[in-house]
């Protein structure tokens, strides 16, 4: 799918983009991958690790803020992934106003030049579950974000132009994940992991399974369609018990901003949602979206549906979480 095809990322240093640059590397012969970011040093530590692929790899200093430069790097890109975003809750919300210019400012940038380039026909931005019933800034902002994207298929005319978006949690093992937190605690000899709440539940997605629902978007997406990846849950107190048994796990409590469960899909949504063997799907609720771009091969859900970490129905148990991290 990927064949002689340019691909640019935005946010592409983070731990998606070089996860995604790996596995394509390794599956697909892309004719070029653009990695879009702001940060000179991540760029550099990136252009040393795939040095071997020199030939492929193309490294753009830029901001999604600055729509000019995107334009600039957007010329002759075939498809694009939009990772690029503030994550941070306490950051977002000590900084709201730059939340909001790279959240929601950037992702429109993107929108415009991508409606005005000749090259462009898929495009599949990175959501959160944070979008959700969002209860901090980082989630409104993501929402507002992910509103756009989908809207921005009623302003594609006539082109092959398609816009979806991917929604997981956070990934095991990035830098927004526990996991790191937690191995940083217990590598200064410590042997007590703070519990936020004994009752929290997370969902389990790796870097590999989010860069392959990515790579589902880009092949089947219609556009409009938020991918969801089925995946199993797991409480973070068994998580804490995987990582060190013996260890102290005082109860610390939610942070400001923070879930006690990830929800991906709200009974809202359950109207347009469809099952599929892997993942879910939520289709657009517009006038203007088509239900002939229905993807084949999925069930509607029953109304009142709703798909969140504490009421699924696969779970991890602490043998699980701990041949898991292996991996991680």
């Amino acid at each position: 799918m990927l064949e002689n095809k340019v691909i640019l990322i935005t946010g592409g240093t983070g731990s998606f983009g070089n996860h995604f640059v790996d596995y394509v590397l390794k599956h697909d012969r892309p004719k070029k991958i653009i990695i879009y970011s702001r940060d000179e040093f991540k760029q550099f530590q990136m252009a040393n690790k795939y040095k071997a692929y020199a030939d492929v790899l193309r490294f753009f200093i830029g901001d999604v803020r600055d729509e000019q430069r995107f334009r600039r790097a957007l010329n002759g890109v075939d498809y694009v992934i939009h990772a690029a975003a503030m994550k941070q809750v306490p950051a977002c919300e000590y900084n709201p106003m730059e939340a909001i210019k790279t959240n929601i400012d950037g992702a429109t940038n993107i929108i415009n030049a991508v409606l005005d380039s000749p090259s462009v026909t898929k495009v599949v931005a990175l959501s959160t579950d944070k979008a959700v019933n969002p209860i901090n800034l980082y989630g409104g902002t993501k929402l507002v974000s992910d509103k756009l994207f989908v809207a921005a298929n009623a302003y594609s005319g006539t082109r092959d132009l398609r816009f979806s978006i991917v929604r997981y949690g956070n990934v095991a093992g990035s830098r927004g994940s526990v996991i790191p937190f937690f191995r940083g605690i217990l590598e200064q000899g410590k042997k007590e992991l703070p519990i936020t709440d004994y009752q929290m539940t997370r969902f389990w997605i790796s870097l590999e399974e989010g860069v392959k629902l990515v790579l589902k978007a880009l092949e089947e997406a219609r556009g409009g369609e938020t991918f969801i990846s089925k995946i199993p849950s797991f409480k973070i107190i068994d998580l804490a018990k995987a990582m060190c048994e013996d260890c102290k796990m005082p109860e610390v409590g939610i942070r400001e901003g923070e879930k006690l469960h990830e929800i991906m899909i709200t009974t809202e949504d359950s109207l347009k949602t469809y099952e599929y063997d892997k993942h879910y799907i939520v289709y657009p609720h517009y006038t203007w979206w088509e239900e002939n771009r229905i993807i084949p091969g999925g069930k509607k859900v029953e109304q009142g549906f709703s798909y969140s970490s504490d009421n699924n129905t696969e779970w991890l148990s602490v043998e699980d979480l701990r041949e898991l991290l292996k991996t991680v």
